[in-house]
């Protein structure tokens, strides 16, 4: 980056840190923090989605929406994270390979499942080889988000679940009995409270969604894990530029740094959504604030 770095070997001091600091794979370590928030602000919501969508099946009147509802929380939340990431993501992607297959390639007669190997034809690739870098990394991301969506998901759904059961049953009889239909009164009366009593629920759920991320090394993302794991290692004979001992205890410290300003940060943040969502309700929340103000 600076114009003093085209010749590391006549660096020393704080010349040589700074231009090791700014080298190609240093920027990649910087941006693959982006890539975490990324991930962060696209599956916080998604995974809501998932649980929103879980939790009302699980309380749906039709009994065989109900099961599913109720199973896709029980069996996600059973499920060790780890062996979920490892197994869903090869599944999800060798299905797509498949489907793609019998589409695009009816004409095959070779097995597809050949012992350990799972051998598709070249255009039903996902990605196909001939796709840019970009693509292949965008395919390996978005695969990273449905997984965390899903498993995050259910958690979810069984936090909002029991956020619904929460609000009282009266309030729902008495809105029905001003003349509001079932679906009405769901919209309008259960749904604004219901969050009251999810949010500490969810406060945790974003919390262990942090700490989640570096999951996304297990699943071939290039995150801040991998790189500060292939930074801080001992650069010896293929990294000649730049070599020094191994300093993974730095890198990794940087990240602890991050991810308790993250926290501390979001724990902030969710302090006073929860303020303003207790504020007036009849809670232990709210109370407090009444009486805080008297």
């Amino acid at each position: 980056m600076f114009s003093y770095c085209s010749d590391p070997s006549t660096l020393e001091g704080l010349t040589w840190l700074s231009c090791y600091l700014t080298t190609g794979k240093h920027m990649l370590f910087y941006v693959s923090f982006g890539t975490v928030l990324l991930l962060l602000a696209i599956t916080a919501p998604v995974s809501l989605m998932f649980g929103f969508a879980g939790a009302m099946a699980a309380r749906a009147r039709f009994a065989p929406l109900s099961w599913i509802g109720k199973a896709y929380i029980a069996v996600v939340r059973g499920v060790p994270d780890i062996a979920f990431f490892l197994f869903f993501v090869i599944a999800l992607d060798q299905g797509i390979e498949w489907l793609r297959h019998k589409t695009l390639c009816p004409e095959w007669t070779d097995a597809i499942r050949q012992g350990n190997d799972f051998l598709v034809c070249p255009d039903a690739k996902m990605p196909l080889s001939s796709s840019a870098q970009w693509i292949h990394e965008v395919y390996g991301f978005s695969l990273a988000v449905i997984t965390f969506a899903i498993v995050f998901g259910a958690f979810a759904a069984n936090v909002l679940f029991g956020a619904m059961r929460a609000v009282p049953r009266a309030q729902m009889e008495t809105a029905e009995a001003y003349g509001m239909s079932h679906r009405q009164a769901f919209w309008r009366i259960l749904v604004p409270q219901m969050w009251v009593y999810a949010l500490p629920g969810l406060s945790n759920l974003w919390m262990v969604l942090i700490k989640a991320t570096p999951l996304l090394f297990l699943l071939g993302v290039e995150d801040i894990v991998y790189w500060a794991r292939e930074l801080g290692g001992s650069k010896t004979a293929r990294f000649t530029d730049y070599p020094h001992p191994d300093w993974r205890m730095w890198y990794f410290f940087a990240l602890l740094v991050f991810y308790l300003s993250f926290t501390k940060l979001s724990e902030v943040v969710l302090d006073r959504i929860m303020k303003r969502l207790t504020h007036g309700q009849a809670t232990a929340g709210g109370e407090a604030q009444r009486r805080a103000n008297v």
